[in-house]
């Protein structure tokens, strides 16, 4: 292979493993909804939606 092959590919590599390292950090940091909070409010989603 050549210099800018190898160049690209471990470009490549450094992006979808970083991708999937931020990914996995964004994860932990971000807080998850609760359960209760989660069901309230798909419960009042499908409230607002016009039945015919």
């Amino acid at each position: 292979m050549n210099p800018a092959a190898i160049i690209m590919m471990i470009v490549t590599i450094l992006l979808v493993w970083g991708g999937l390292v931020a990914s996995m950090v964004m994860l932990r940091i971000l807080p998850t909804p609760d359960s209760d909070e989660e069901h309230e409010t798909l419960s009042s989603q499908k409230a607002e939606v016009p039945t015919r």
